[in-house]
C-alpha cells in the first residue's frame, strides 16, 4: 500500500498489458472515500458503466470496451476531483458522474462535471453540483437569463435547482428579496375539507419549498429571513396586484396555472428582478377542459429575448433508480395512449 500523502499533482492512467486502463491516486485517504465503504461506489460504476474496476493499492485497473473504460476513467477522476476540493461524494454524486458521462455532450463539446465550478452552488448549508448535463445547462440558464422555464417529470431537479441559485442570490446581495411561489389547485383533495383557516389550508401545497429552503439555509435563518420579509412563500393567488422589483422569484408547479394567473405573475417582474418557472406539462390538475397557462406560455414566449426553456427528460431523474423507471414505464403508457388515439382517429 503506497503511503498517504496529499498533492495537487493530477491523478495518472495508462493502459497495461491487459488493456486494462490504470489509473493513480496520490491521496489513499481520498481514495478510500472515493470507493466507498464495502466499495459500493465502484459497484455502482461497474453496474452503470459495464465495465470491471479492480483496486490495488493506490491503482486502479479499469476493464471494458474502449468507450466504457473512457467513461469510467472520467467518472473516477471527476470523483476524486471532488474529493480534493473538499466536497462530499454520495450514491448521489456517483449516480450522476456516470449519467454525464453517459450523456452526449453539450453544445461547445463539453460534458457536465459533478467537481466543475461553472455549475457550483454555494448555500450555507450544501454546495449544490449538478447531476446532469442538463442540469449543469438549466444552473448556466438560471444564471445568464432573465426569466427561466424549467419543463419536466417530477425528479429532475428543476425546482431544487431554482432554490438553491435563488438562495445563492440571496446570500450574496444579488437581490433583497427571495419569492417562491405555488398555485393552490386541489389534485383530488378539497380544500373546504382541510381543517383551519386560509393559511393552514394552504400551507401544505407549499410544503415542498419550504423543504427545499431548509435543506439550503439553517432552520433559524430561514424562520428569520421569513418574519423579516426576505423570503416570502405564497399560494400564486397572492402575487396579484404587486411590482417584485430586486427579487429572485419562483413559480412552481405552474402546469397549473390558468393562463390568466400566468401572465399576471410574468408581469410582476420588476427592475433588477430574475424569475424561474418551472413544471411538468404531463402533470396537469386543472379542471378538464381548462387550458395550462404554462402550456400557452412555452407557445408565446419562444423566441423572446431574455427567455430561455430548458427540457428535461426521463434520463435527468435524479431520486432513486426506481423513480427513474417510474417516470419512464409511465412515459412509455403516454406514449402508447397517444398512438392508440391517433390510430381510431385515422
Amino acid at each position: 500500500m503506497a503511503k498517504n500523502q496529499t498533492s495537487t499533482k493530477p491523478s495518472k492512467s495508462s493502459p497495461d498489458k491487459n488493456n486494462a486502463t490504470i489509473l493513480e491516486f496520490d491521496d489513499n485517504h481520498l481514495l478510500a472515500q472515493l470507493v466507498g465503504e464495502h466499495d459500493r461506489y465502484l459497484a455502482r460504476i461497474e453496474q452503470g458503466l459495464d465495465v470491471s474496476v479492480v483496486s490495488r493499492g493506490n491503482k486502479m485497473a479499469v476493464s471494458g470496451s474502449n468507450t466504457a473504460k473512457a467513461a469510467a476513467r472520467t467518472v473516477l477522476l471527476d470523483l476524486y476531483e471532488r474529493l480534493k476540493k473538499g466536497m462530499d461524494v454520495t450514491e448521489g454524486e456517483v449516480d450522476g458522474a456516470i449519467r454525464m458521462a453517459n450523456d452526449a455532450p453539450a453544445e461547445d463539446g463539453s460534458r457536465g462535471s459533478v467537481s466543475g465550478e461553472n455549475g457550483l452552488i454555494v448555500t450555507k448549508r450544501r454546495r449544490i453540483t449538478p447531476r446532469s448535463t442538463n442540469q449543469g445547462v438549466y444552473v448556466n440558464s438560471l444564471r445568464t437569463h432573465e426569466l427561466v422555464f424549467g419543463l419536466g417529470p417530477a425528479g429532475t431537479g428543476k425546482t431544487y435547482l431554482a432554490v438553491a441559485n435563488a438562495v445563492a442570490m440571496l446570500i450574496e446581495n444579488k437581490v433583497d428579496r427571495l419569492i417562491l411561489a405555488r398555485p393552490a389547485v386541489e389534485a383530488g383533495e378539497k380544500l373546504g375539507f382541510l381543517p383551519g383557516d386560509m393559511r393552514d389550508k394552504i400551507d401544505p401545497y407549499l410544503r415542498p419549498l419550504y423543504d427545499a429552503l431548509y435543506d439550503m439555509l439553517p432552520a433559524e435563518e430561514v424562520v428569520k429571513r421569513l418574519e423579516n420579509g426576505e423570503i416570502e412563500v405564497a399560494a400564486l393567488a397572492f402575487m396579484r396586484g404587486r411590482t417584485l422589483s430586486n427579487a429572485a422569484i419562483i413559480l412552481d408547479e405552474a402546469q397549473n396555472t390558468t393562463p390568466v394567473q400566468m401572465k399576471m405573475l410574468l408581469t410582476r417582474m420588476g427592475e433588477n428582478s430574475r424569475m424561474a418557472v418551472t413544471g411538468d406539462l404531463s402533470q396537469i390538475d386543472l379542471p378538464l377542459g381548462m387550458r395550462s397557462g404554462l402550456h400557452e406560455a412555452v407557445e408565446i414566449l419562444k423566441g423572446v429575448k431574455g427567455v430561455d426553456f430548458i427540457n428535461f427528460g426521463e434520463s435527468d431523474v435524479v431520486r432513486h433508480p426506481l423513480v427513474t423507471r417510474i417516470v419512464r414505464a409511465y412515459g412509455e403508457h403516454d406514449r402508447e395512449k397517444q398512438l392508440a388515439l391517433k390510430s381510431r382517429k385515422s
